[in-house]
């Protein structure tokens, strides 16, 4: 017995003392190394603007002068007398305008010329032309005058006329025609007007 638990022990010290795994290899482990990045700090320059270079100085050159300058002398008389009397001018004369307005003749007047009698008054005095009531002439006769401040015609012309004497009829006619005259900043002005006579056989004589 005692033999045996001997045995027993020897072998149970084998089984615990004996490796039984397998033999493991040495593995190295290689880490991949990773790229490195460095950041640099950028610094901000300045440019500095340089003030543009001072033009060069004007050679100053010599003009030659034949001329010799006499010294001259200025008598003045610096001695005020405050017990004189000063004179003083009259102040100018306002300027009068109503001899402009006089001679100005207005195209557009504030109240403008009216006809004493009104057309009617024109075509009363108008004698048709034989000529004209011949020839069968009709139409318009365009009269441009002046009427004065007095409300008189003045420098009557024709500017558009029918022929046959119709023309002629009614520059005398226009002639013998009296206006209200015009009026401009409450005065009476020369104006100029135009004043369209009509011919027709229907009104002849």
């Amino acid at each position: 017995m005692e033999l045996g638990l001997i045995f027993s022990l020897i072998l149970s010290l084998i089984v615990v003392k004996v490796d039984i795994n397998p033999e493991k290899k040495s593995q190295k482990i290689v880490l991949d190394t990773q790229e490195e990045i460095y950041i640099e700090e950028i610094v901000q320059t300045k440019q500095e603007l340089k003030a543009p270079a001072p033009p060069r100085p004007v050679v100053p050159i010599e003009v030659p002068n034949d001329e010799v300058l006499e010294d001259e002398i200025i008598d003045i008389d610096a001695e005020i007398d405050f017990g004189e009397v000063l004179e003083v001018p009259p102040p100018p004369k306002p300027i009068n305008n109503d001899s402009d307005t006089e001679s100005e003749i207005f195209v557009v007047v504030e109240q403008p010329p009216v006809l004493i009698g009104g057309i009617t008054a024109i075509q009363k005095i108008i004698v048709y032309p034989d000529i004209a009531a011949k020839a069968g002439i009709e139409g318009k006769v365009i009269v441009q005058f002046v009427i004065d401040k007095d409300g008189n015609v003045k420098d009557p012309f024709i500017i558009r006329g029918i022929g046959g004497g119709c023309d002629e009829e009614a520059l005398r006619a226009v002639k013998q025609a009296k206006f209200k005259p015009g009026m401009q900043r409450g005065r009476a002005v020369s104006v100029r007007y135009t004043l369209p006579i009509t011919f027709k056989l229907q009104n002849a004589i």
